[in-house]
């Protein structure tokens, strides 16, 4: 029996999924029997943390800085071109500063041209564990997209919702002890608990979604059925966006190669057999306006679940 779990308040909606027939409620006892559980959540309205943004980049003005609300921003030489020229060193010595300075456990990271080359959020990143141990770390090349605010605001939301993740996996944990728990993607596809807990953000709208897939299939039931039932029928997926360089079709299918084999590997990590992985989607677009040979990929992975 699979447990969808419509995450509402006052209580959450638990429905049993065996054969494809839906069957609610479900009593505790049934539900810490169930072969795995698939939870259906809006991220949207729940506790955010402070987030302790750095930028890497170019000064710019005050209008045009990360916004974090409570939280703390810097602005810290360095980053790359999106052809993946080095623009400056990175200024590793304020990042050490600010990282032991502000106090804070949530980090957002953004480098101007990391979705070409992000080895100065990688650098960050690494300064940033050896000054804060256990912080929880975004990197925004791993959101792909190329532009640089949206990258970072994907990155700080990330980094905001990951404290309120992790008492939900936490919870989801106690309340059916031994049994592997899903969350619904925002869009399709489920992820496990722990790749929710490091992406939140995946699943922002992950309670729409299922409602939407739900009442596809169950017109009539309640929307908080609906949701958990659609959660129920997900399958793992992930997702791969990037922005390459290629000159030539030989070096363009192996760039599209490499991120294939990332995909792989983010789904297996999202929950799915390792042998059961397999490319769903591959889109490849020229950028316009730009030098020749930059394109914008994007990869999409699905597997199975045990």
């Amino acid at each position: 029996m699979i447990l969808g779990v419509a995450l509402v308040r006052p209580t959450p909606v638990l429905v049993a999924v065996g054969d494809g027939v839906p069957e609610w409620p479900v009593g505790r006892a049934a539900a810490r029997s169930a072969r795995r559980a698939c939870v259906a959540v809006d991220l949207s309205g729940l506790p955010t943390a402070p987030v302790a943004a750095i930028r890497v980049g170019g000064p710019c003005p005050e209008v045009l800085r990360p916004r974090v609300g409570s939280g703390a921003a810097t602005i810290v030489r360095g980053g790359h071109s999106l052809t993946g020229r080095a623009l400056a060193p990175l200024d590793t010595e304020a990042v050490r500063r600010f990282a032991a300075g502000c106090g804070l456990a949530d980090f957002a990271v953004t480098a101007t041209g990391s979705p070409m080359l992000a080895d100065h959020e990688l650098a960050v990143a690494a300064i940033v564990s050896a000054e804060v141990p256990g912080a929880r770390i975004t990197l925004s090349y791993e959101f792909g997209t190329p532009g640089l605010r949206e990258r970072e605001e994907s990155a700080i939301r990330n980094a905001a919702l990951g404290a309120e993740a992790g008492r939900i996996v936490d919870e989801a944990a106690r309340e059916l002890p031994g049994v592997p728990v899903y969350f619904a993607r925002t869009g399709s596809g489920v992820v496990s608990a722990s790749y929710f807990r490091r992406y939140p953000l995946t699943c922002d709208l992950g309670g729409a979604a299922s409602l939407a897939r739900g009442r596809v299939a169950l017109p009539g039931v309640p929307h908080e059925v609906a949701a958990a039932y659609g959660a129920a029928i997900g399958r793992p997926e992930a997702r791969v966006e990037r922005i390459v360089q290629a000159r030539g079709r030989a070096e363009l299918d192996r760039v599209l190669q490499d991120a294939r084999d990332e995909a792989l590997t983010r789904v297996v990590s999202a929950g799915a057999l390792p042998g059961s992985a397999r490319i769903a989607e591959t889109t490849v677009n020229p950028l316009s306006y730009l030098p020749d040979g930059l394109y914008r990929v994007r990869v999409t992975a699905e597997g199975t679940v045990p």
